[in-house]
Order: structure tokens, then sequence, then C-alpha cells
């Protein structure tokens, strides 16, 4: 198994700068939505995120114990500038939302939080009308907490399944039969066609800014000439978290994640590992507790919109419960 850190490859590279490109155009959509929605009722105003504000947000989801990677945020803007709004109170930011809209006429919602002291005022429904707008035209995903899906169904979401977060300390296991090399050294377009065929639109952007987080390790594995796996851990406020974990079966998966771990430093004294399993694939249901690792919590996989076609037995962990 190879770990060196080689310079990336100039498809990655042309990927990153693509979106960096795109930044300016996603800046004029910002002005837009702000001039749009204006100034509300009572001094509240919704706007999109600067990226400052974008820390703040995901500070807050750590306060909820969503348990964020360290380096999230910057990954995250990257994959659309203009997909993060925040509500004003007299200037002072009390709610987030994130409506990432992917090529392909998909868009995913996450990041909806109203700080505590601004609850139960509507703040929280006029940015979610604002960010549905921003949407329009799309199908989108989100991954509902067990306390809010009864008012997503009101908004016409419907449940796709659950995604359950497995969290515990990796056993010290060895390497297994899987050739396993850095993700870096592999053409990312070969990458991006393994991603793409496991979620619902292409975000080669998001996902080469992703495998270069601050401190994150992301492995392939090979077999037969292809990609027949794929992980990313990176570290989080608590632990590790290994998103995505893409394999095309159990052996794989178990190799993929084991050598993550090993990788990281994660284990018996590295801290607490989390994979999020969407519970469709039992196989990886089954994996998770045989490695010792402990339900913690679920979400709901709902929908807005036709439900994309979904593979999810190759889907041993997700992405991201805040863009998919």
């Amino acid at each position: 198994m190879s770990l060196d850190r080689p310079h990336f490859a100039p498809d990655c590279v042309a990927a990153m700068l693509t979106v960096r490109l795109s930044v300016a155009a996603d800046r004029s959509k910002g002005a837009e939505m702000e001039r749009s929605e204006g100034q509300g009722t009572g001094g509240y105003r919704v706007r999109v995120m600067s990226r400052a504000e974008l820390d703040l947000a995901v500070e807050w989801a750590r306060l909820e114990g969503w348990n964020p990677g360290l380096h999230d945020a910057g990954a995250f803007h990257a994959a659309d500038p203009a997909g993060f709004l925040v509500g004003l109170l007299d200037g002072q930011p009390v709610a987030s939302l994130s409506v990432v809209r992917y090529p392909g006429n998909f868009g995913f919602l996450g990041f909806y939080i109203v700080r505590p002291e601004a609850r139960g005022r509507g703040y929280g429904w006029t940015l979610w009308q604002a960010g549905l707008r921003h949407l329009e035209g799309c199908t989108v995903g989100l991954d509902g907490v067990v306390a809010q899906q009864e008012n997503y169904r009101k908004s016409g979401f419907a449940l796709s399944h659950r995604n359950i977060r497995f969290g515990g300390v990796l056993p010290e296991g060895g390497a297994g039969g899987t050739r396993l090399v850095d993700a870096r050294i592999v053409p990312f377009d070969r990458l991006t066609a393994l991603d793409a065929a496991l979620f619902p639109a292409p975000r080669p952007g998001f996902l080469a800014n992703w495998i270069a987080l601050p401190g994150a390790t992301a492995l392939a594995a090979l077999g037969d000439g292809d990609v027949t796996g794929f992980g990313v851990i990176r570290p989080c406020h608590d632990g590790w978290k290994i998103s995505p974990l893409y394999a095309a079966d159990a052996t794989v998966a178990r190799d993929l994640l084991l050598a993550l771990g090993r990788a990281a430093g994660a284990g018996s004294r590295g801290g607490p590992v989390f994979l999020d399993v969407p519970e469709p694939n039992t196989a990886g249901v089954r994996l998770a507790e045989a490695l010792g690792l402990s339900p913690q919590f679920e979400t709901a996989r709902m929908y807005l919109g036709p439900a994309p076609a979904a593979e999810l037995g190759r889907v041993f962990g997700i992405t991201s419960f805040e863009l998919g």
C-alpha cells in the first residue's frame, strides 16, 4: 500500500481551477439573492453567507452535536458559493441554511440551524422558503434529524431511507488483500466517474477539494485495472470521520476502512471513528457492527421531487449530512 503524498494530477488541478473561476458568477447570484430577499419584518433579512459566516455555521453545527470536520468549510463553500444562506436579525446572524445546487437539476439542503434564542419566531421558516427558491426546478435531498422529519414532510419531502451514524474505536486490524493506493495518484477522472455513479450529480470541483483537506487521507482500491473502492478520512472536533466510503463489496470496504484508520492514526489511542451508513446497505451495517462500532443517531434521507436512482449497495458511508 502506497501512502506517498504526490503532486496533484493535472485534471484534478483543473477541477479546482474550474470551481475558482466560477466564484465571480456565484457572487453575482448572491447579489441577486440579497436584493430579492431585501429587508424583512422586524429587522430580519436573508442573504448569501460570506465565507467567514460559513465558519460560524460550522461552529453552530458543532454546538448542535453534529461533529463537523475541522476543515470542512472551505470545500463546502467551493461546491456552490451562492448556496449558503444566513438569516440576520438587526445585522447579527441567527440562522443558517445550505442549499447547494449541483449540475443536472439536483440540490442538497443542510445546515438548517436557528440559534436557540431566536427560535419560535418564524425566522427559520423565512430562511427555508428562500432556500427552496434558490433550488427551484431541482430535485432536493436532505438528511433530516428525527425532530424535524414531520416538518419536512409538510414541505413535500418524502422518505427514501435512513442513514445511521456508527461510531467507536476501530480494532487494530492488519492489512487485508485489497490493493490500496493514495487516491491522489489515481487519474482524477476515474475517481469522479465512481463518485458520479454513486451520487446523484457530478461534483468534480468539490471532490478535488475534499481529497485535499488538511489532515485528510484519501485511499483508492484497485482491482482488475479498475477502481473498486474509494474512501476519505478527515479529522473532526471529536475523532475522525470516514466519508465517503465506496466499495464493490464488504471485503474491499473493510480493508479500506481499517487502512484509513491506520493511516490517520485512529485506533485504540487515536480517538473514535465515525461512519454514516445507509441502512439499505445491510452489508455496511453488519460491517460497522462487526468492527465494534455502535449506532450514535440516525437521519432520514428525504427528497423533494423524484428520488434519484441510487446504488446504495456500494455506498458503505455517505459523504456528508450537509452536502449529500
